[in-house]
């Protein structure tokens, strides 16, 4: 059997939060880097049962008091999850989560993460796109709109279809990037197949960048694949986001669209929408949609969302041309 003098200093941190419960877990790992939080929680999911004696060696070792006789039986993969999800940091529990579930720690995807945008931008400068789209596309969001910055205008379009099109790859192309990496960091990269890019992942990198920026990208896109470009902007920016924008946004916007394309896109609309275009019309107007509405027999679901991104399409119209502002979009200057 193993004595605590025998582990390392990870393993006995493991234990010792195992044995002193989720809640407690989920503080501590607030306080530690995100490289900590995962060596830990590794070791974590490989414990099914602490030992008695072993646990009170560690317990006392932290001058942490705890009884038992029978030891300690957890799920570690569980209680791992549950302390990792269990911060108030939302977005940051579930990047940790992805990475410890991926096993990307400890490897090149890992260290660019660390790295400055522009040290990033450098190394994968002469890589090929499809190589540098890969690696976009397993970092944060913001990290990889602050690399595209970096980079040449002319490349960002073809690297961000790139993205787009990712799913899954193959372990025979993640040990050709490996080597290509390999050569300026020096580390390894497993070989197991990654769920990785997709419209997604393009839409949510659009998301962090300069209004400009994200237009030249699209109109890139665009040109390449309409249907793709078209695909992105539908999931960044929905009909149900209509509600984020103010009073004289929104009507600037109902002006630019007629009332039975309205009244189509409603069909299936929330009634926060409905109540953000009611009051934004004049009552006469809102009545008539309403009666239209009850009417109005079944129609194909693609149909109405057809109309809805129409008008989805009238308010990034409106937004470029600055007569609408939408809210939580782009990393502009913020409404005063």
């Amino acid at each position: 059997m193993k004595k605590a003098k025998h582990l390392s200093g990870k393993q006995k941190a493991a234990m010792l939060l195992l044995c002193l419960g989720e809640e407690v877990a989920a503080k501590i790992f607030e306080t530690l880097e995100d490289s900590e939080v995962r060596e830990i929680s590794r070791c974590m999911m490989d414990i099914e049962h602490v030992d008695q004696s072993l646990a009170r060696e560690v317990l006392e070792e932290f001058k942490v008091a705890r009884g038992g006789d029978i030891g300690i039986y957890i799920h570690g993969g569980e209680f791992a999850k549950h302390a990792i999800m269990g911060g108030s940091d939302n977005e940051r529990a579930q990047y940790l989560m992805d990475q410890v579930s991926a096993g990307i720690e400890g490897r090149p995807l890992e260290t660019i993460s660390k790295m400055h945008p522009r040290m990033v931008a450098g190394l994968l400068e002469n890589e090929h796109p499809q190589t540098v789209a890969f690696v976009l596309s397993t970092q944060k969001d913001d990290h990889t709109s602050r690399i595209l910055s970096e980079l040449p205008d002319e490349q960002c379009g073809d690297i961000m279809y790139r993205i787009a099109k990712i799913e899954t790859v193959a372990p025979e192309v993640i040990e050709q990037i490996e080597a290509a990496l390999q050569r300026e960091i020096g580390v390894a990269v497993e070989t197991d197949r990654k769920q990785v890019g997709g419209i997604d992942k393009v839409g949510e990198i659009l998301g962090k960048l300069e209004k400009s920026a994200e237009q030249v990208i699209l109109a890139s896109i665009e040109a390449t694949d309409p249907e793709l470009a078209e695909d992105i902007r539908r999931r960044m920016f929905t009909f149900e986001d209509l509600l984020a924008i103010d009073n004289r946004g929104m009507q600037a916007i109902l002006r630019d669209v007629s009332t039975d394309m309205l009244t189509l896109a409603l069909k299936t609309a929330s009634d926060g929408i409905k109540q953000k275009v009611y009051s934004n019309i004049s009552q006469r107007a809102a009545d008539m949609i309403e009666e239209d509405l009850e009417a109005m027999g079944p129609r194909k679901l693609s149909e109405v969302e057809a109309m809805q991104m129409e008008i989805v399409k009238v308010a990034l119209k409106l937004e470029e041309e600055g007569s609408v502002v939408i809210p939580g979009r782009g990393t502009g200057d913020e409404l005063v």
